[in-house]
């Protein structure tokens, strides 16, 4: 177990990088937080800019831009990790996605890498709902996707950072790789009907081909890459492979994961979803 550790998050602004340096720098530890918009910067494109993040630290939170599905990203990893062992750090957690298959390659890149590693694939977030992603579209009451009646265990990015932060310290998750969920699978449509349920506004969920929702993305300015991300998501992901829920966070932290309700519920008094946001 280290002592004392310094810890990089990559991601600073992310979902669950912002939440991991939150929970260390509310433990009291020395926490550095990056992105490309922070001093120092970081880039996954520019690895140049990897040294100086790196310098004095003994683990790092990963997060990887835009995928680790995306090929090349196995290259990327090995070199970031093989930086980090040269630079002194021990100890490395890296996020990556349920039922990625184009992701292993990067995820066994690290597991060889020679770090003390931990990998933890995780669901879609409930935070998707109201932080960005599909946050207009709940706003405008409607939510149109190519999803159908897949169901998802829809898991809170709040667990999965806590889980981050267990795996960080705790040296018997090293080596291991997790797949971390909510505690139940629902479909959008079931979504949806929380949503409308929690706010009393009617939230539609409308089912649309893969190309309506390509076009209106597009339509809506989204780029290209992230264009591309979506389609794989819901052309390769969401096929039922991932519905069956885990017991890992349970496994990591000895509780069960937060429930879809209870976030619906928490997000709704903060208005996010109020009527009146909608344009």
């Amino acid at each position: 177990m280290l002592t004392n550790p310094r810890f990089l998050v990559l991601g600073a602004t992310a979902k669950t990088g912002r939440r991991v340096a939150e929970k260390l720098i509310s433990l009291g530890h020395d926490v550095r937080a990056v992105s490309r918009s922070t001093t120092p910067a970081f880039d996954w494109t520019a690895p140049k800019t990897w040294d100086d993040v790196l310098r004095d630290r003994d683990a790092v939170y990963v997060t990887f831009q835009p995928d680790l599905a995306v090929p090349g990203s196995d290259e990327i990893i090995a070199s970031f990790a093989k930086l980090a062992l040269m630079h002194g750090v021990k100890r490395i957690a890296m996020l990556s996605g349920r039922g990625e298959e184009a992701a292993h390659q990067a995820e066994h890149a690290l597991h060889l890498s020679g770090a003390d590693a931990t990998v933890l694939r995780a669901n879609w977030f409930f935070q998707n709902f109201n932080e960005d992603l599909f946050l207009p579209y709940i706003q405008q009451g409607t939510l149109a996707l190519p999803a159908g009646d897949t169901p998802e265990p829809f898991v809170d990015a709040d667990d999965i950072a806590e889980c981050a932060v267990a795996c960080l310290f705790d040296d018997r998750h090293i080596g291991k790789t997790y797949e971390l969920s909510g505690p139940n699978a629902v479909t959008f449509a079931e979504v949806t009907k929380i949503i409308s349920d929690v706010t009393n506004h009617p939230v539609n969920f409308v089912p649309i081909t893969l190309d309506e929702l390509d076009h209106g993305l597009a339509a809506d300015g989204m780029p290209d890459e992230v264009r591309g991300l979506i389609r794989y998501l819901f052309s390769e992901v969401l096929d039922g492979r991932n519905s069956q829920p885990t017991n890992d966070v349970h496994e990591i932290l000895g509780r069960q994961p937060n429930s879809l309700r209870c976030f619906a519920e928490e997000a709704a008094r903060t208005g996010v979803w109020d009527i009146a946001k909608r344009a």
